[in-house]
């Protein structure tokens, strides 16, 4: 199931990794984990904030997502399940009986 994680990061926790120079090693490490299809990074409530779209194949595997982020980044973490057009296209057809 394609996924939104949202990764809203505390900025005290990675103002400290970025004067390590670790902040990037921790970013690198968790998309080599959910290898997204997208990723975003921006600012949102005043804090760092990342948007990663990936495709969720066990929700056995939300742990090993979420626990980096909230162990190294103090982040608060957010998951939206999301669909493209095409699947949205597919989904309102069903309600229409075309699908």
């Amino acid at each position: 199931m394609r996924m939104l994680l949202k990764v809203e990061m505390d900025t005290e926790t990675s103002n400290e990794l970025i004067r390590q120079g670790a902040a990037d090693q921790v970013i690198k490490e968790a998309l080599g984990r959910i290898r997204p299809e997208a990723a975003y990074f921006t600012v949102e409530n005043g804090c760092r904030t990342g948007y990663f779209f990936f495709d969720l194949t066990d929700t056995t595997d939300l742990p090993s997502i979420s626990e980096p982020f909230f162990m190294r980044l103090g982040a608060k973490v957010h998951y939206s399940p999301v669909m493209n057009q095409q699947e949205l296209a597919e989904g309102l057809g069903r309600i229409s009986g075309r699908g």
